[in-house]
């Protein structure tokens, strides 16, 4: 850890977000944090890289919902950190000041009075180091009592983010904020960039926790209480109590109201990553101007987005254009109105289908479900078990199963009964209520199950 950093800074990632506007790759059971758009990390694992040279790594906490805890868990020990601890499991997504709060008590057990930073987990930035140096600069803010916000430069009139307009000067390039905005209009935005003093509002910031706490028990002490007595009956509230919490964000709760707010001006290659344009504009382009990932064919292609996976995609004579292929589902617009996406979502949603909550790999504590094949009287799924883990039948909403061992090794107990089963060899299991299944290895088993509807 540098060693002019604190070692009270407590890092905490929000990623509790649903990502609807980055359909069809981000879903509500697999949010964009998880997912990698850049490089070899997802989001998350990104934002876990870039502030571990700066803070110590045991400090940090990541809020999620509970359907996404396991996966968190995984890709933090991929990134090389030990999820035990760190991660904070909201029951509801409640916005970010519930979120914000829940966090802050977790901490707060350490008995420090601790500089929080806060960053959503879904973030993407250019400038590593240059973002390293403001939050050294905001924790040194926060020391002195004030609740730092990280304001962007803006470069452009961007219409989509809110702004914050800044006041008096204070130490560290900082000032105090005299206004927090909503999204304007263009030609609002086009005034503030030429004032010289507006930012866009980046939905992170660093705090002392006694400053913070202090603040939602000025402007928000039900919450504040009912929080505290949460907590005080159960390290984990109930989602029956949590859902009763206000939907508020921190901005609503606490920033435009506190008199402790600074913000500092940033510019280190920024993005929220909050439309499939965002995203575009953040990478770099060819000599077309065109963003292709994937096995993918364009010709009199250009200024387009072409996200593959598996399939070969062949483009003619296009431009402008969005084109994202997943196993179920190809979504393609014009890259201006790609941000549309997320009223598909909602109409997907009213229809039933899938698509909007879930990808075709679904994936649990113990490792993860593919379905290869659904027809009118039996399904055809691939399962990958990671090392050690177990998967219980009575999770598998099945009446009859037939399973083939497609690599790894197996042992499966259905009631007195226990075969060990290795590559190449089937086995039934009529009555799944009872069974389990255990991967003894350390490299992940596969099977082929064939399940078969009742009837």
């Amino acid at each position: 850890m540098a060693e002019d950093v604190s070692d009270n800074v407590y890092p905490v990632l929000l990623a509790g977000g649903t990502g609807t506007r980055l359909w069809p790759v981000s879903r509500q059971l697999y949010p964009k944090q998880l997912v990698k758009f850049i490089g070899d990390g997802s989001l998350i694992q990104n934002t876990i890289t870039r502030l571990t040279p700066i803070v110590c790594p045991d400090h940090i906490r990541i809020v999620c919902g509970a359907e996404h805890f396991y996966e968190i868990a995984r890709q933090m020990k991929e990134a090389g950190l030990a999820p035990e601890g760190k991660i904070v499991s909201e029951p509801c997504g409640r916005n970010t000041a519930p979120a914000i709060l829940l966090a802050m008590f977790n901490i707060l057990e350490t008995g420090k009075d601790a500089v929080c930073c806060v960053f959503p987990a879904d973030h993407v930035i250019k400038d590593v180091r240059r973002f390293q140096e403001k939050v050294k600069s905001a924790v040194k803010l926060a020391e002195k009592g004030y609740i730092v916000t990280f304001g962007i430069k803006p470069h452009y009139p961007e219409t989509s983010y809110g702004y914050i307009e800044g006041d008096q000067a204070i130490s560290g390039e900082a000032f105090t904020v005299k206004r927090f905005v909503e999204k304007p209009d263009k030609a609002t935005a086009v005034q503030y960039i030429k004032a010289g003093n507006f930012f866009w509002n980046s939905g992170m910031f660093t705090f002392k926790l006694s400053v913070m706490m202090a603040e939602f028990n000025r402007f928000l002490p039900q919450m504040y209480q009912s929080m505290k007595e949460l907590l005080s009956r159960n390290t984990v509230p109930g989602k029956r109590e949590y859902e009763k919490l206000p939907n508020i964000s921190i901005d609503y709760a606490i920033m435009e109201k506190t008199d402790r707010a600074a913000v500092l001006p940033s510019d280190f290659g920024w993005s929220d990553i909050g439309s499939w344009k965002s995203l575009f504009d953040f990478l770099p382009k060819d000599h077309h101007g065109n963003v292709i990932d994937g096995d993918v064919i364009a010709k009199d292609t250009a200024n387009c987005f072409i996200l593959g996976q598996d399939r070969l995609i062949a483009t003619n004579h296009i431009e402008n254009m969005v084109v994202v292929d997943t196993p179920d589902s190809v979504f393609i617009s014009d890259i201006d109105n790609s941000r549309d996406v997320k009223s598909i979502v909602s109409l997907l949603k009213e229809k039933g289908r899938k698509e909007w909550y879930q990808h075709i790999t679904v994936f649990y504590s113990w490792g993860n479900v593919t379905g290869l094949e659904q027809g009118s009287a039996f399904g055809v799924d691939r399962i990958t078990i990671f090392p050690g883990s177990t998967l219980s039948l009575s999770e598998y909403p099945l009446k009859a199963v037939h399973f083939t061992v497609a690599a790894g090794r197996v042992m499966v107990s259905e009631k007195e009964k226990r075969r060990d089963l290795n590559k190449g060899e089937s086995f039934d299991i009529p009555d799944p209520s009872s069974a389990i299944i255990h991967n003894p290895d350390d490299v992940p088993a596969n099977l082929i199950a064939v399940r078969f509807q009742p009837g």
